[in-house]
Parts: C-alpha cells; structure tokens; sequence
C-alpha cells in the first residue's frame, strides 16, 4: 500500500539535477513522478521511481545524500474537484497533508496519480478507504 518515496538532497548548483537523472538513467530507473522544493543554497528533489532500493543505492554511490519516505499513492477522478473529493476523506479524519505532487503525463485513463506524504498514514488510509478513494498498490506504481 505504501509506495517507497526517494529524496535526495541537492545542492544549488548547476548540473546536480542533470547528474541525478544521467546516473538513475545509466542503471534504467524510471523516474515516473517527482518534486523539488528549493532555498537559495539547496533542494530536495523527490521522486517516484520503478526501482527504488536500487536508485538509493547508485545514488549514494554517486555521492548523493539520498533516503526513503514512505508516502501515499490515489488514484483521482481527473475532472475539476476530483482531488477535493479526495482530500476531504482527510480533512474529516484530521488528518493533514505535509505535502502533495502528481505524476507526470496521465498514465490511468480518466484518473490522475497524486503522491501524498501525509502526518499520520495509517489514519489516512483507512480515512480514504473509507470513502472508497483508489489506493494504489506500491507494485502497480512502479510499473507506470
């Protein structure tokens, strides 16, 4: 259910985004979804990749600082409010969002993919299985 998030912190400098993509891109791993959230001095760039023990691994041998997160993946109707149906399983349980991306192109027909690292993930789960929003399995994920 929970789908291995990798984060690798980057400095701000040009090329480190460009290194990151080649070295995973040498070893054929997909990156299917990513994030990067910078300051002036560095950033951290998160992704959704097929092969995510294998990426950490080439990564710090790479010399990357790089871990694991695990976050959320659902399935959402892609149509205006079709993310606010299913944020609002979360907001009834209390449960709050540390931070959300989506996948890249449209890989489910009529749905979109978010990515949710959420506070309390257990709880949430259960909150969106409750209101019948579509989970999807780590296994199906990195096969997009």
């Amino acid at each position: 259910m929970l789908v291995k998030q990798v984060s690798v912190f980057l400095e701000n400098k040009s090329g480190r985004l460009a290194e990151v993509s080649r070295v995973l891109g040498e070893k054929n791993i997909d990156i299917s979804a990513l994030s990067i959230a910078d300051t002036t001095e560095y950033g951290i760039l998160r992704m959704i990749v097929n092969k995510p023990e294998e990426a950490v691994e080439v990564l710090k041998e790479n010399g990357f600082s790089v871990r694991t997160t695990d976050v959320i993946a659902i399935c959402v109707k892609d149509k205006p409010g079709g993310l606010a149906e299913a944020l609002s399983s979360l907001e009834k349980s209390g449960v709050g969002v540390e931070y959300m991306y989506a996948f890249l192109g449209n890989p489910v027909m009529g749905k979109a993919i978010v990515i949710l690292r959420v506070e309390e993930t257990e709880k949430a789960i259960e909150a969106m299985k409750n209101a019948n929003v579509d989970i999807m399995p780590s296994a199906d994920v990195y096969r997009l």
